[in-house]
């Protein structure tokens, strides 16, 4: 028992294990660890070492913020930051050492107003239609950095752009978007040191879209970007998992109600386990009567509607104490549940779970 009414346990040599485990698959000359939105909930510093010890050599983060908060920590490894407030005036970032990502022309000129010679990367879009300079404007946004990076206002060190996963048809399509930036790149004159397209579905399922470097997300932290292969297909370990103390247990009579709404009702005398974790602190109100818990071993099902602080466990005959642990997800070898089985059970994605817990689950790490 930890003492902890909610816990979120992040095995940080999981992560190390994990980045090692990418790098052998994409085999490129830099790797990049993304630890954006705290670390993919996983705490973003911890996380960071963890990965520059697995053999990451940069780091990217979305928003300069965050980089600031690692560079506040004492890491100096590279950090790209690349989605900015369009108010940005780039002076705090420059003199922090951050690498900046740029998607249209005005922005640009931004980050070469700053003091300094920023180091840049052009992100380009090539069909995600996200974040990037959009193909029309290429030839004039790379010819227009090619004059800022003569007047040594900015050194244009990247081009990157990100696959949207839609199939191997539309992924080779977008590699070939990329190559045709790459080369107007080079004809306006840009030499271009680190190209980087693939994030971790790309650097294990598309070779062709690892170039320089792979942006490492949801992989280090030992979930499947790829459906229908699970983390230990990959390779990888969960690094995280989810669990909270129980803090009551209660024994009711056949046809007794549980929870708002009453979508629960109990077919026999049982015991009702209290949890304390609720959609304020992240957990999915979509998984209502739907996702797995583990609890001594065994594996129940959410009864009823998942409350803001709490939820309802069904333990049939079973018999558990208050105190004792209730996991929701961690490493399926060792016998809980996992973030795909709550993502399925939500009717979304294991990125999202971890993600989006909540400031009151206390994170430990080890």
């Amino acid at each position: 028992m930890t003492g902890l009414m909610r816990e979120a346990s992040i095995d940080l040599s999981a992560i190390s294990r994990n980045v090692e485990t990418l790098r052998a698959a994409a085999g490129t000359a830099h790797t990049m660890a993304v630890v954006k939105a705290r670390g993919y909930g996983h705490g973003a510093v911890d996380v960071a070492r963890a990965a520059l010890a697995g053999g990451a050599d940069w780091l990217g983060v979305a928003d300069i913020r965050e980089g600031l908060r690692l560079r506040a920590a004492g890491i100096t490894a590279p950090i790209l930051a690349w989605l900015h407030d369009p108010a940005e005036d780039f002076e705090g970032a420059l003199a922090a050492g951050l690498e900046i990502g740029v998607s249209y022309l005005a922005q640009l000129e931004r980050v070469a107003a700053a003091s300094g010679t920023a180091n840049v990367h052009i992100k380009v879009d090539t069909g995600l239609g996200r974040n990037g300079v959009e193909k029309r404007q290429w030839r004039s946004v790379f010819e227009a950095a090619a004059r800022l990076e003569q007047r040594g206002a900015i050194r244009v060190r990247g081009l990157f752009s990100h696959l949207a996963n839609a199939g191997r048809h539309e992924d080779l399509r977008q590699v070939a978007e990329f190559e045709q930036a790459l080369q107007l790149a080079a004809d306006a004159g840009l030499t271009i040191e680190l190209r980087h397209l693939a994030a971790t579905a790309g650097a294990l399922a598309v070779p062709e879209a690892r170039f320089d470097m792979v942006r490492l997300g949801i992989g280090i932290y030992g979930l499947s970007p790829l459906e229908g292969r699970t983390s230990a297909e990959l390779g990888l370990v969960p690094a995280m998992q989810l669990s909270a103390a129980i803090a009551s247990v209660k024994r009711v009579p056949a046809g007794s109600g549980v929870s708002y709404g009453l979508t629960h009702r109990t077919d026999r005398e049982c015991t009702l386990a209290l949890v304390p974790l609720g959609y304020a602190d992240g957990v999915p109100r979509a998984a209502s009567n739907r996702a797995p818990v583990s609890i001594n071993g065994s594996t129940y099902r959410v009864a009823g509607t998942v409350a803001m602080d709490q939820f309802v466990v069904d333990l049939g005959d079973d018999t558990v104490s208050v105190g004792d642990r209730a996991v929701l997800f961690g490493d399926p070898a060792d016998g809980v549940p996992s973030a795909d089985d709550w993502a399925e059970a939500s009717g979304t994605i294991n990125y999202e779970i971890v993600t989006r817990l909540g400031g009151r689950i206390e994170r430990t790490w080890g």
